[in-house]
């Protein structure tokens, strides 16, 4: 059985401390549900919020050195279209990353595919919640499956449909709403949406269930 479970989580605002935090707490709630299970069987849980892409792998490689006993998990943003079946492989090949598996297999690899907003827009009723009045559903993609919508025409869809909140628009306060929002979002509306979500959870459990 695994002692600890140890997530480092790509966001936050660079290194500022606050809006950390407020990601920690965002992560926290949507996986309340792993916290729990892992509480109950006496296993350690912590998120960690790295700020930067860069930073975010950098914390990851030197957590597998500090904490070895852990279930040291990666989550970052997938940045785009994932084609293979390896996560590793997927942050080896993207322009921009080209990271080298520091070691570990592909269970401690998660992605959120194509970027954290794709979770956000599974839950329409959450969002709306959140925006208020203003807020113009039909302005977001109808595509069932939610990673199949491109990273950038997500979020012209998310500015489109909060423009006329008073909140503004999505992207005006990124580093707010998406921490915000995530807080509220339902993992059992996203999961049937985003198959690499869902591999999050199911992967984790098992973890932590096994003997």
């Amino acid at each position: 059985m695994i002692s600890e479970v140890r997530i480092y989580v790509e966001g936050g605002g660079g290194d500022q401390k606050e809006t950390k935090a407020r990601l920690r707490r965002a992560f926290g709630s949507f996986l309340i549900e792993l916290r729990d299970r892992a509480r109950d069987r006496r296993i350690r849980w912590s998120i960690v919020a790295c700020g930067g892409r860069g930073s975010t792998f950098r914390d990851y490689k030197t957590a597998l050195r500090s904490h070895p006993e852990a279930f040291n998990i990666l989550l970052v943003d997938a940045e785009g279209p994932v084609t293979s079946d390896s996560p590793w492989e997927h942050l080896r090949s993207r322009t921009g990353d080209e990271w080298s598996n520091p070691g570990v297999d592909d269970k401690h690899c998660h992605l959120m595919v194509q970027t954290m907003e794709a979770w956000l827009v599974a839950d329409r009723d959450k969002l709306s919640e959140y925006y208020g009045q203003g807020f113009r559903a039909n302005a977001l993609p109808d595509n069932r499956n939610v990673e199949r919508i491109h990273k950038d025409a997500l979020l012209r869809a998310s500015d489109n449909a909060t423009r006329d909140t008073s909140k503004r628009r999505y992207s005006d306060s990124k580093s707010q709403h998406g921490p915000d929002i995530l807080h509220r979002v339902r993992p059992s509306e996203v999961r049937p949406r985003a198959s690499y979500c869902e591999r999050l959870f199911s992967t984790v459990a098992a973890e932590i269930d096994a003997d």
